[in-house]
């Protein structure tokens, strides 16, 4: 038979629960990508030495302590996200828009002494800032030459008597995108594109995969700062984090040439809403040494999350006599908590009087230590927990940034690079993003309007289903390219 599936992978699959939390999440959910002010997007976010924007308080507290007066901000952003998939030699292009509320904030002295020598001053700042945008739309679309999701289906069936079928392979049952095998004592399966185990392999079927994601994750920041001599800075920020995800797709299989007998199509969907709330804290430090170096450091605490999901999946499917089945299981929802790894930050800048500024961050997240816990259930995801510390890995970005000086009008540039999460035994081991940023603006001394553009990369593999030696990952290339504008005031 085709799909003589290794007994390992068949005995694993087999034992995974109906609907279950899993690597994709807790990295879905750890990885931060900053949007925030027009400024500190455009010079690639690398303002951990660097301070007195409103964004950069959630990166380095001890940005708090810089300001020198009463300041806001607020800055709506329009995405454009492109995505370019291909699939078995065929490529399939989609695209998505939303605007939204990028940032918004406000900085207050607390305590100004109008001194340069000891406390100068303390301030208080809170800040809103969206740290993750999931929106998108993906297309994949090929030949199945050897493959169907249906067969994937039946292999993790295998061993199950099929009145305990359940999730899409019960539902698929229901159907009939796959049966029993004559002859056999009703715990072994065949699809459509084998007759039902009656006859040779045929496929050749249109695949078609439609994403539809939704959502973003953001961080409402209450951060102190204090001045000391104008050379040290510290600061502490308790974090109010917030994620709304909704994850859809529809899986289409159908067979447009008339190669395989009886069949038309199937549909499959499946379809995911996650909210959280969570907290965490961070602490940091500038120090300017003389008048043109600064050096920043912070540390960010894990994000602890608890996430409720609701989900909900459903098949049809179509034959050439005419005949037309749905089904569907019953919508579940689920709660658990997860835990994201911690994140260290250092950074340097250097600034040359009024006319300049050169900006780096490093920053090194160990992704490995992201853990799920405390399924609604009593499930305690040890198995889960293995899988996210054996695949992923420690990452480190590289952020840069320039802003020059012309009387009023500034221009500003950034470039950043965020290393893939995945280890190298991994498919998606060179999943890396990277960022160009440009921006430009100008300032009063009561106003100030900022721009920005950001074009963010990047390239991944997509698996739509298991069927190793037979389905070849999808190749994703996505385009992310954000404006945003910044509006503020300082007093």
């Amino acid at each position: 038979m085709k799909k003589s599936i290794c007994l390992l992978v068949i005995m694993l699959l087999a034992v995974t629960r109906l609907f279950s939390q899993n690597i994709d999440d807790a990295l879905r959910y750890s990885r931060v990508f900053n949007s925030g002010t027009a400024r500190f997007v455009s010079m690639g976010g690398a303002f951990t030495a660097l301070g007195a924007d409103l964004s950069a308080i959630g990166l380095n507290p001890a940005g708090t302590g810089v300001f020198r007066s009463f300041g806001a901000t607020i800055t709506p952003e329009l995405l454009y996200n492109n995505t370019t998939s291909t699939f078995n030699n065929s490529s399939s292009d989609d695209f998505k828009y939303s605007l939204g509320l990028s940032q918004a904030g406000v900085v207050a002295n607390i305590i100004s002494h109008g001194t340069s020598s000891g406390l100068v001053n303390l301030n208080f700042a809170y800040s809103f800032q969206k740290t993750n945008n999931y929106n998108e739309n993906l297309t994949i679309k090929g030949i199945g030459e050897q493959t169907s999701m249906a067969e994937y289906w039946a292999a993790r069936s295998e061993g199950i008597y099929y009145k305990n079928l359940t999730g899409p392979e019960g539902i698929a049952y229901d159907v009939w995108v796959m049966d029993t095998i004559r002859g056999t004592s009703g715990s072994s399966y065949g699809t459509i594109f084998q007759n039902y185990g009656d006859g040779e392999y045929v496929f050749g079927q249109t695949i078609r995969r439609l994403v539809a994601n939704e959502g973003y994750s953001s961080e409402h920041s209450l951060s102190i700062g204090a001045n000391f001599s104008e050379k040290y800075f510290l600061g502490a920020t308790l974090t109010i984090n917030h994620l709304n995800y909704t994850g859809h797709y529809e899986h289409l299989e159908a067979d447009y040439e008339n190669k395989i007998y009886d069949f038309k199509n199937f549909v499959y969907t499946d379809h995911l809403e996650a909210k959280g709330n969570g907290f965490s804290l961070k602490l940091g430090t500038i120090i300017r040494p003389t008048e043109m170096l600064r050096i920043g450091a912070s540390i960010h605490t894990p994000v602890i999350y608890k996430i409720r999901e609701y989900y909900y999946d459903q098949i049809s499917s179509e034959f050439d006599d005419g005949m037309q089945y749905s089904a569907q299981n019953e919508p579940m929802r689920y709660s658990y908590t997860l835990t994201t790894p911690f994140k260290a930050t250092a950074g340097v800048a250097l600034q040359f009087k009024k006319l300049a500024i050169v900006s780096l961050d490093y920053e090194f997240t160990d992704y490995r230590i992201a853990r799920l816990s405390k399924g609604s259930d009593g499930y305690n995801y040890y198995d889960e927990n293995q899988t996210i510390k054996n695949s992923l890995k420690p990452a480190s970005n590289i952020k840069l940034g320039t802003e020059f000086r012309f009387g009023n009008l500034y221009a500003r540039g950034g470039f950043a690079f965020y290393e893939s999460a995945f280890a190298g035994s991994e498919i998606n081991k060179g999943l890396n993003y990277s960022s160009l940023s440009l921006g430009a603006g100008f300032r009063q001394q009561n106003f100030f309007i900022d721009i920005a553009f950001v074009n963010f990369t990047s390239s991944m593999k997509y698996m739509m289903y298991f069927d190793p030696g037979y389905l070849e990952p999808a190749t994703i290339n996505t385009a992310r390219n954000t404006f945003s504008v910044t509006l503020g005031s300082n007093f």
